[in-house]
């Protein structure tokens, strides 16, 4: 029998949310199960994401769970739609090569109705220029082996593709002042990435916006965010980046917190006009 693929972050956030339904009426995992007509074992391993769960059962748990919100739950439900129907995507061809926090990534960019990214360092990966790429993984440690380099570098090229695609998110993007300072590569592949970042930010569905040095401080000034947007402000998710990998964050509590962050840091930013007009006088000074 061939081994069960560990469940996507997306299946897990499924069934997190059935959880979260559950314990918002104050039922136990035996409770639910009798309620359900099934077992606690199946209960635990569908919140689990574990076990995958189909469209029709989700609408039974929600009506058992008397759930008040109808466009929750048809989100759900069209979560699980997504599962059942098991259609290849392009992130499924690295699922054997890549670690599987970055092809979750690569999802929740997909799926999202809106994003909100806040860059310190570098340039938001969605706007990368490739040559800038390339200079950022030749300082891995430890070095990427070449077909690892090429691998790697294709899988962030195409993502930045959810840009292009119909119904594409809306996209904001906060890129402090230092990543455009911040020099990878020579001067001629740091003028490309910010020429290449003017260029995207005429998109209709890209707004950049700059945060200067003068603006002062900020909270999580050591670090990125990406605050992705669901189909209802239940399902939206924040992924951060640390040194030991992806984090991926939907605790109300959490979404909360990080939409305060996100909003205090536009507040200071520059306006879009601004914005390209800095960068531009950035990319004369390099």
């Amino acid at each position: 029998m061939a081994a069960r693929k560990p469940p996507t972050e997306r299946q897990r956030r499924l069934g997190a949310e059935l959880r979260k339904m559950r314990e918002r009426v104050g039922l136990s995992l035996t409770e639910a199960a009798d309620m359900h007509r099934t077992d606690r074992t199946t209960v635990s391993n569908i919140e689990s994401g574990r076990f995958g769960v189909s469209s029709d059962r989700v609408r039974v748990w929600a009506a058992n769970y008397s759930c008040p919100d109808p466009d929750y739950v048809e989100a759900l439900v069209e979560m699980a739609r997504e599962r059942r129907a098991a259609l290849p995507n392009w992130w499924d061809e690295y699922r054997d090569v890549l670690v599987s926090a970055v092809l979750d990534l690569a999802e929740l960019e997909h799926r999202a109705v809106a994003l909100r990214a806040a860059q310190i360092t570098h340039m938001p990966g969605l706007l990368q220029h490739e040559d800038y790429t390339r200079a950022i993984f030749e300082e891995a440690v430890p070095a990427l082996a070449p077909e690892d380099f090429e691998r790697k570098l294709t899988f962030r090229l195409r993502r930045s593709e959810v840009l292009d695609r119909p119904g594409a998110p809306q996209c904001t993007f906060i890129i402090h002042e230092a990543a455009l300072r911040m020099r990878f590569g020579d001067r001629q592949v740091s003028r490309a990435q910010l020429a290449h970042v003017l260029e995207q930010s005429t998109r209709d569905n890209v707004a950049v916006r700059l945060l200067p040095f003068a603006a002062g401080g900020f909270p999580t000034a050591g670090g990125s965010t990406l605050y992705a947007c669901g189909p209802v402000t239940q399902l939206d998710t924040v992924q951060t980046d640390t040194p030991v990998g992806s984090s991926f964050l939907h605790a109300e509590t959490h979404l909360a917190n990080y939409r305060a962050v996100l909003d205090r840091m536009e507040q200071r930013c520059l306006g879009p006009d601004g914005s390209r007009d800095f960068i531009r006088v950035a990319a004369k000074q390099l």
